[in-house]
């Protein structure tokens, strides 16, 4: 299928320093980019929005008929509520060591009174181009899929978002960017568009009580139809994002752990690798599985207890025993009553409720009585 009419315009060309700046990025160099962080997403108030985190290493990819490649595997991904409404987004891409990407995928999830939304953009490249393809999923109504491909000619260059997330921690790294750094890239409706990035220079940010310097770094989507989506993000020296704010946004990501400062002195500690919120009742796949599990197992029961009548009648006769003698312990009571049950003892009357009903259980008569 053929791109939309309205991103079929112009395409997008990589600039001649955005070009060289790709050529001069070394191997060493993206080897210091790979670690994990965490960051919190403050909205207004100060108050805690949920959590974002981010994560660069090594991994294999494989693609139908070719070898096995070594690339970068970016992933990252957010939690928390918007206006009042669950939302959750994952962001999975491969990319080469020359920042172009083999495979991205993206996704989002909207937990809205009673109906759940979710987006996925999957984009793939080959050797004619790039096929970009469009998810939407309402409830449990039928997806709604959209497919179209660019040629290698358009694609050329392209930077998309996971390959974004190293392209900054570079620029942090190196604490300049060079003028006129654009790339071509794809917007969230998966349209040709540009990315800019530019310096805004050293800013002070405390993190946790402590205050430090941080680079900033604005980043700016321009789409076709003249719209444009930016992000101010503060580095620290060592490449780690400390701030970042989309422009007219509310939500605010923020650096609150002060064990990462450690780096810029030279110390190195272990990455520390995000835990998950769990909350089964706002994720659309554990609740489905709970219920999937909830009525398999009363079913399932149900079955167990039309198979075995005489379970009612056990339990019935018990709790007959039980509230006609109201003993102190019912626990004692019940253990004299199930006793005949028990293999080890001899088989008795199958229920004895009536006569338990009259007699003390701990007090069995004797013999002959």
């Amino acid at each position: 299928m053929e791109p939309p009419a309205e991103c079929q315009q112009e395409t997008p060309a990589l600039t001649a320093p955005a070009a060289e700046f790709l050529s001069l990025i070394g191997l060493e160099e993206l080897e210091c980019c790979l670690f994990a962080e965490t960051l919190q997403v403050v909205t207004a108030g100060d108050q805690a929005g949920g959590q974002w985190w981010a994560e660069v290493r090594w991994a294999p990819y494989k693609r139908a008929g070719e070898p096995v490649q070594s690339c970068f595997l970016v992933q990252a991904g957010s939690r928390g509520r918007q206006d009042g409404v669950p939302c959750s987004s994952t962001l999975k891409a491969y990319v080469t060591p020359q920042l172009e990407t083999l495979e991205q995928e993206e996704q989002e999830h909207l937990q809205l009174r009673a109906h759940a939304v979710e987006r996925r953009t999957r984009i793939v490249s080959h050797q004619h181009g790039m096929t970009v393809t469009k998810t939407l999923q309402e409830q449990e109504g039928e997806p709604k899929c959209q497919s179209f491909s660019y040629s290698c000619d358009e694609v050329g260059g392209l930077l998309l978002e996971g390959a974004s997330i190293l392209l900054l921690r570079v620029l942090a790294c190196r604490q300049a960017v060079p003028p006129g750094l654009t790339f071509p890239a794809i917007d969230t409706e998966g349209h040709l568009c540009t990315s800019s990035y530019r310096a805004l220079g050293i800013q002070q940010q405390a993190v946790g009580s402590t205050e430090v310097k941080v680079f900033v770094i604005e980043r700016a989507v321009h789409t076709s139809l003249g719209i444009s989506t930016i992000w101010q993000s503060g580095f620290l020296p060592s490449g780690h994002l400390a701030r970042r704010v989309q422009v007219g946004c509310p939500r605010l990501l923020l650096l609150q752990a002060e064990s990462v400062l450690g780096e810029i002195g030279g110390v190195q500690p272990q990455p520390t690798f995000p835990k998950q919120p769990l909350d089964w009742e706002e994720d659309i796949q554990l609740c489905s599985w709970f219920l999937d599990q909830k009525e398999q197992l009363e079913a399932s029961h149900t079955t167990y207890v039309r198979q075995h009548p005489e379970l009612l009648a056990l339990l019935a006769d018990f709790l007959q025993a039980l509230l006609l003698q109201q003993p102190p312990d019912p626990v004692s009571f019940a253990a004299q009553f199930f006793a005949p049950f028990a293999c080890q003892f001899p088989p008795g009357a199958p229920f004895a409720s009536a006569r338990a009903a009259s007699l003390p259980l701990c007090n069995p008569p004797a013999n002959g009585e």
